[in-house]
Order: structure tokens, then sequence, then C-alpha cells
């Protein structure tokens, strides 16, 4: 039990748990964003070509409502609400598509960052001390082999 706290606070202090909490966050909003644009800016033109206000309004209706004399309703109608779910695919089809957008950019932007002979974009710290190690190990290598062969 105390390794899986230890494990649990070093995942939450190393920023893992507020860089997902971010995420979510993030994505909830995006999402309402998402929402928004395909009910009132994108189903509205398609609904003026079909006939209807919005794709929500799409449906088919199995079973009609059972009314009473007076207009009560005494059994609900069964409706297969496709539009709903058409409106639900096209939200995800254009939040699937924003965020490989988004992810491409950044790996783009990642891979030239790490790119050492990339000069319009700076090269991280960390990338160019690995890259000046890599080299010093190289030519400590060929030295080495050098002495190696002198040896002989």
């Amino acid at each position: 039990m105390r390794k899986l706290i230890k494990d649990f606070k070093e995942f939450a202090v190393k920023g893992n748990l507020i860089d997902l909490a971010i995420g979510i966050i993030i994505g909830t909003a995006f999402n309402k964003i998402v929402s928004a644009l395909v009910e009132n800016v994108i189903m509205p033109p398609f609904g003026l070509v079909f006939g209807q206000r919005g794709m929500a309004q799409y449906q088919w209706v199995l079973r009609a409502p059972q009314t009473d004399a007076s207009g009560a309703v005494i059994e609900e109608a069964v409706v297969l609400s496709y539009g709903i779910f058409l409106q639900a695919c096209l939200d995800f089809l254009i939040v699937a598509f924003t965020i490989f957008v988004v992810v491409r950019v950044f790996n783009r932007l990642r891979n030239q960052a790490e790119d050492e002979e990339e000069t319009k974009v700076p090269t991280p710290k960390n990338i160019q001390l690995m890259a000046e190690m890599r080299d010093l190990m190289k030519e400590q290598g060929q030295t080495l082999k050098k002495i190696a062969e002198q040896g002989k």
C-alpha cells in the first residue's frame, strides 16, 4: 500500500496528473465549442436545404402517441431520433479532425526543434547537450580505437 501511495505521489508531483486534468478541462470546453459550431453554424444550412430547422429534428415515428378524447397523452410516441445521432457523429468527426490537426502541428514543431540542422527553430538545451555528449563519445571512441591499434 505504501508503494502505491508513493507511486501516486510521484505521478502527481511530476505533473502527469495536472496535465491530464488540464487536458480534460480543455477537452470539455472544446467539446462545447464544437457542439455550438455544429448546432448553430453547420446544421442550419443543412436544415434549410432539407426543409427542417436542425438535424436534431430528423426522426422516424415508429408509433404515434396515444391520446384520449381531451387530447391528453395516454402513451408516449415511440420515436427513432436519427438526427441527434447524425449530429453527434458530425460533432465527433469535427473534434477528431481538429485534434488530428493540432497533434500534427505539435509533432511537426517538436521534430523541427529536435532537428540539429534546423536553424529556424532553436534546439532545446537538453537536445543540444545530448548531441554534444554523443559527439564527445564518438571522439573518445575513435581515440581509444587508435590507441588500441597502436598497442598491437
